[in-house]
């Protein structure tokens, strides 16, 4: 029996569609690239970059509701409780009550999160710096507005 071989079959994408995938595609190299960065910059210190999004978002904000945790990280409510209760385990954060609402918790960083945050934050923000000198700071500020435009555009079609 000789099997034969045919041309795999393609579908051609309008010159717009072909674009925004292209655009999609390079966009996700991108982060994954500068991912590498900072997963790499985190992990020396014993922390995922979930984990450091938690601990940043606690350092520069003060104490959040679990609730807004979740919306500045964006993770499931399952999610943020289990990387809660495991940084709190290890001593860098703890859930307050809330004096308005008895079902609402704040997290909020111990001394030992803010002295591990204080650690790390200053490389953090230098290897994430090393990753984008790709772009001239101009250009990264070009790149931030665009990113961020269609970002929102994104974000308001799926609400449609």
């Amino acid at each position: 029996m000789t099997i034969t071989l045919s041309a795999p079959r393609r579908v051609q994408a309008s010159d717009a569609a072909a674009t925004a995938l292209k655009l999609y595609v390079v966009l996700a190299r991108a982060q994954r690239a500068i991912s590498e960065h900072t997963e790499t910059d985190l992990a020396a210190h014993g922390l995922t970059i979930t984990e450091f999004a938690i601990l940043e978002a606690l350092y520069h904000k003060g104490p959040l509701l679990l609730g807004e945790v979740q919306r500045k990280i964006l993770v499931s409510s399952g999610g943020i409780t289990f990387l809660v209760d495991k940084l709190a385990d290890r001593g860098l954060v703890e859930r307050k009550l809330c004096a308005t609402d008895r079902r609402a918790r704040y997290a909020a960083l111990t001394r030992k999160g803010e002295a591990l945050m204080d650690e790390v934050f200053p490389g953090h923000a230098e290897a994430i710096r090393e990753a984008m000198a790709g772009l001239s700071r101009a250009d990264q500020k070009k790149a931030t507005a665009l990113l961020k435009q269609l970002g929102l555009a994104a974000a308001a079609d799926a609400k449609r």
